[in-house]
């Protein structure tokens, strides 16, 4: 009788071992670009995930810095700090495709996908057309 709920609290304790790494994997946080001390917020928008921009070098040089490059002029009297710059993914728990990356840099957006590598290694790849891609690495900072 002893030996039976030992191997049934072993077989529990194996079966919860094998969900822990699915539920570690997270997108969602903060996450440094490799680009002008760049810092990303990113959050749950309903089935899928989106991003705004926090901080850079520029921003926290100037508070209220503007989208001045967006290729919409209408949109260049924006201010950098809070605006969604990721956004329309699909999938997940560690894959998101489908979506699109605003590049304040150039002003423009492109098709987008993110991948989880581990728990705090995010690949940001950026299309014009594939395979004219971009991938960036990310670094979860919390």
């Amino acid at each position: 009788m002893k030996t039976m709920g030992i191997l049934a609290a072993g077989a529990i304790l194996g079966l919860a071992g094998l969900t822990l790494p699915a539920a570690a994997a997270d997108v969602t946080g903060l996450w440094a670009t490799p680009v002008h001390g760049g810092q990303v917020e990113i959050s749950k928008c309903g089935a899928s995930v989106c991003g705004r921009i926090v901080t850079s070098e520029g921003i926290k040089a100037d508070p209220n810095l503007k989208d001045t490059k967006n290729s919409d002029a209408a949109k260049r009297d924006r201010v950098l700090k809070g605006l969604q710059i990721l956004g329309g993914f699909s999938g997940g728990p560690t894959e998101w495709t489908g979506g699109q990356i605003y590049n304040a840099d150039d002003g423009k957006t492109y098709s987008a996908s993110l991948t989880l590598d581990g728990d705090n290694t995010l690949k940001v790849r950026g299309c014009i057309v594939v395979p004219l891609c971009q991938t960036q690495t990310w670094t979860r900072v919390r």
